[in-house]
């Protein structure tokens, strides 16, 4: 039986809970104007984003307490069940289309983004594959290659939704749980270059993404169509200034930023908080994610180290290309931001992968 300390990483809870809190305030705040307008009640996205909070802190404290090698037994079934849903959920009249993606599985208001699962899925996959055949990385084929194979059915189903952003993030996640786990440099150049090829491609494949590239370069070129998003996320931005306008006070979500609750909910934190608000909330992330490499650094073991850093790395990149699509340093993607967009499926799978983290924290060193 393995010994491990009782209690789990109290700073990574407490961390959780306060992003969880401030996140179910702003979403209201952010979402109370179109929500009276849309369906009559200003509390529409908070009921079902604080519905998705309660299930997602129950099944994080019930993570906490499973023995996280649980989770690698029963990998490759869970990976399979999401490719699966990934297949599923591109069949016209069962697969859910918004925002020009076919991406969710469910009935009226309440659905699930499968995507979301397979990334989880895939971590818990790739640290227990990698931790069990370490000394193959160094071999490109049997390595390198054979480990990007889940990973790159995972973004082709993807991708077929289509959903760049989230394929971005499970690749770039899964690009430094197997860099983390020994790969060679070199290797890496390789398939980076490759990569790229395989990016450019997709781009210029659609017309819609070139629109967006060429909005990034200069919004104001089309500001009432491909510029519209970045050029009112800055106007909610600037004005801010130092204190915000107050919470519940912001002008931008009259109808003038789009989708103000899911990707660009940091505009509204720093009309309304202002700078000090939007930098209180860059620290919480910033600490959290110092919590989850700690906890990586002292895990008993390679699978619970490549878990660890599967998961951190997952949310920084989410944070990192959220930040930088509302504040126009990339082009829009459609990557919400942890915690405090609204989304059942990201909420949820976020407490989940917080209470693997904490599982994790209590068998360290």
């Amino acid at each position: 039986m393995r010994k491990y300390r009782q209690s789990p990483d109290l700073i990574l809870l407490g961390i959780a809970f306060t992003l969880l809190i401030l996140g179910l305030t702003m979403v209201y705040s952010a979402s109370a104007v179109k929500a009276a307008s849309q369906f009559g009640d200003s509390l529409y996205f908070l009921k079902r984003q604080l519905l998705f909070a309660v299930v997602g802190v129950g099944l994080m404290f019930a993570v906490m307490r499973i023995d996280y090698h649980f989770w690698g037994a029963w990998a490759k079934l869970a990976l399979i069940a999401c490719y699966v849903l990934l297949c599923v959920v591109l069949i016209p009249g069962v697969g859910l289309a918004r925002g020009g993606a076919r991406s969710w599985l469910g009935v009226g208001a309440f659905s699930i983004q499968p995507s979301e699962f397979t990334k989880v899925a895939l971590i818990i996959f790739l640290a227990k594959s990698l931790s069990e055949h370490q000394s193959l990385l160094p071999n490109f084929w049997r390595g390198l290659v054979r480990s990007f194979l889940p990973v790159l059915l995972a973004f082709g189903l993807i991708m077929l939704q289509p959903d760049l952003g989230t394929g971005m993030v499970l690749v770039l996640t899964c690009v430094i749980m197997i860099f983390i786990a020994g790969a060679r440099i070199k290797h890496f150049v390789m398939m980076g270059s490759l990569g790229v090829l395989g990016f450019v491609g997709l781009i210029v494949s659609a017309p819609y993404r070139i629109k967006r590239l060429t909005s990034f370069v200069d919004p104001w070129q089309d500001p009432k169509q491909g510029g519209f998003q970045i050029i009112q996320s800055l106007l909610a931005i600037g004005p801010g200034g130092l204190l915000g306008f107050g919470l519940g006070q912001s002008r931008q979500k009259y109808q003038y930023l789009p989708e103000p609750q899911t990707d660009f909910i940091f505009s509204i934190v720093s009309e309304e908080l202002g700078f000090i608000g939007a930098s209180f909330v860059l620290v919480l992330f910033f600490l959290l994610l110092w919590r989850g490499i700690l906890i990586a650094m002292k895990a008993p073991d390679l699978f619970g180290t490549l878990l660890a850093v599967g998961i951190t790395g997952m949310i920084a990149i989410q944070i990192m290309i959220n930040i930088a699509v509302v504040t126009g340093l990339i082009p829009v993607t459609g990557i919400t931001l942890p915690f405090l967009s609204y989304g059942g499926s990201s909420l949820t799978l976020m407490l989940v992968s917080i209470g693997i983290l904490l599982n994790v924290s209590k068998h360290a060193h």
